[in-house]
């Protein structure tokens, strides 16, 4: 049976979310933290092996636990008018997920 590897770089804020859910899933990953990009940030670089099988349930947990939704608005006055435009729910977060087939895995 053909075996996956799971690499996804993932928001330092969001990492631990997406651990946890991996885990409590049955599934392991080893990780080692990194920064770049535009803005320098601190992320996780996540490695997951897995069996073909198994490869789409990882992906929606990274994708599932990866985001957080953030009301951004305006502020109700004391008067109950709206000080400014209708608040809008953005997603913040989402990782980098690259998949490779895994010819040969030991494990020493």
């Amino acid at each position: 049976m053909m075996k996956k590897m799971v690499m996804a770089v993932v928001p330092k804020a969001e990492a631990e979310n997406v651990l946890n859910a991996l885990v409590n899933e049955g599934h392991t990953a080893t990780y080692t933290e990194s920064s770049g990009g535009m803005l320098r940030q601190s992320q996780l670089s996540l490695f997951i092996a897995v069996e073909d099988h198994d490869l789409e349930k990882v992906t929606s947990i990274i994708r599932d636990n990866c985001r957080i939704e953030l009301e951004v608005g305006s502020e109700e006055t004391s008067n109950g008018f709206s000080a400014g435009p209708v608040p809008v729910t953005a997603g913040l977060g989402g990782a980098v997920v690259f998949i490779w087939n895994l010819e040969e895995m030991e494990i020493y």
